[in-house]
């Protein structure tokens, strides 16, 4: 075997040990730098994918990644419900999760000022984030795109003068852009929390877990969800997440997404057994472990 072959075996050994996590958006997206955060202690792979559509199909298919990690809630922003939408419609499984304080930049092309600006572009959240900075400015108009860190990336690979992006300090340096505002975000504990998907038949419990995330349907009548609500908190169990999103061509009914973390000595299987027979439409979307917080 020559040595061009060995080093070649090597390099593509190498690549099949990494973990290949898919993101919505690229390199240098808030996405990557959560996934890093989640996955410090292993050697993983950023695979981007453009939209979560994308990104839930390519986890469901396997398409050249492991697992996924994407944007659920946003303190600032609220939840992302078509995220919502996707995770009920598909048989991925939650099986971790993470969160990261989310510090946005306003950056240009080196010599651009604010006072030139006459667009800036960005993700629709990020743009959200950021609105009462820019009330300041209102000759300024707001674009959104499809990702952060793709609208620095643009700005450095066509030159684009008179406009700016909002993105992360690693999308700046990555694209070799200036920031000419840093942190406008508006509110300054604004974090994002990201769930890890893995396909159904891929995702193995793991040792440690004290989270459910579940969603279900009621009855159309007086006390339904109240009379799950009170069985969950007889078992002794921390709701720590209530959503509700419409049932499509099922007028005036909900489904509802909770998450809750078990306390106490009964367990979580205890606690979803019991409220079963008051919901319809009961669905396990993840247990896993209580994620980490991280600040960048």
């Amino acid at each position: 075997m020559t040595k061009a072959a060995t080093n070649k075996d090597t390099a593509t050994l190498e690549e099949s040990q990494q973990k290949r996590v898919c993101i919505q958006g690229y390199e240098g997206a808030f996405h990557e730098i959560a996934a890093r955060y989640c996955f410090q202690e292993e050697d993983i792979q950023v695979i981007p994918a453009h939209t979560f559509d994308d990104l839930v199909q390519k986890i469901d298919a396997q398409q050249e990644v492991d697992l996924g990690l994407m944007a659920i809630e946003n303190t600032v922003a609220g939840s992302l419900m078509y995220n919502y939408k996707l995770l009920s419609n598909s048989d991925l499984k939650i099986t971790g999760e993470v969160f990261l304080r989310i510090k946005q930049n306003l950056m240009v092309l080196p010599g651009q000022r604010l006072e030139d600006l006459e667009e800036v572009h960005s993700h629709y959240m990020a743009i959200a984030q950021c609105r009462t900075f820019f009330q300041q400015y209102p000759n300024i108009r707001l674009v959104e795109t499809a990702d952060t860190a793709l609208s620095a990336k643009n700005i450095r690979e066509n030159n684009l003068e008179k406009v700016g992006a909002i993105a992360s300090t690693l999308a700046a340096d990555l694209y070799d852009l200036d920031i000419i505002a840093a942190s406008i975000e508006t509110n300054k504990k604004n974090h994002t929390r990201f769930l890890v998907l893995e396909k159904a038949d891929k995702a193995a419990l793991r040792p440690k877990v004290d989270k459910v995330s579940l969603c279900f349907a009621v009855d159309h009548e007086v006390g339904s969800l109240y009379k799950v609500l009170g069985v969950l908190a007889a078992y002794n169990v921390n709701l720590t997440k209530i959503q509700s999103t419409p049932i499509v061509g099922r007028p005036w009914e909900y489904r509802f997404f909770v998450d809750f973390v078990t306390e106490g000595s009964l367990t979580h299987e205890q606690a979803i057994q019991a409220i079963m027979p008051l919901t319809k439409e009961l669905k396990v979307l993840g247990v896993y472990e209580k994620g980490e917080h991280f600040e960048y």
